[in-house]
């Protein structure tokens, strides 16, 4: 029974601030990349951060500077903290867990939604 179970997102005005948590069970999270990826309806689902289980993280150019990713392998959360947050962030953000070993298992949440809105 894999779970990954976001949290965090809701109603936030520009420039703004969220936390956003993805408690994960079920699986060894040590031995896992993990992602938040984010979708607005109609459009292709990107990648916004990732990092990967030796700690090197990746950031959609996008949020470079504003977003941060950071795993707590201890409490089997990762977090995304975003700041600065613009109304182009506005999306369902979604947890994602890429076992190290390709093709070796891959999961995703259900989505929590941020809307950035005056």
């Amino acid at each position: 029974q894999v779970q990954l179970v976001e949290s965090g997102g809701g109603l936030v005005q520009p420039g703004g601030s969220l936390t956003l948590a993805c408690v994960t069970s079920g699986i060894w999270t040590s031995l896992y990349n993990m992602a938040w990826y984010r979708q607005d309806p109609g459009k292709e689902r990107q990648l916004v951060a990732r990092i990967m289980t030796n700690g090197s993280v990746t950031y959609n150019d996008a949020v470079k500077g504003r977003f941060t990713i950071s795993r707590d392998n201890a409490r089997d959360t990762v977090i995304l903290q975003m700041n600065s947050l613009k109304f182009e962030d506005t999306a369902r953000y979604y947890c994602n867990a890429q076992h190290k070993w390709p093709d070796s298992g891959e999961y995703w949440g259900q989505g929590t939604q941020v809307t950035v809105s005056s």
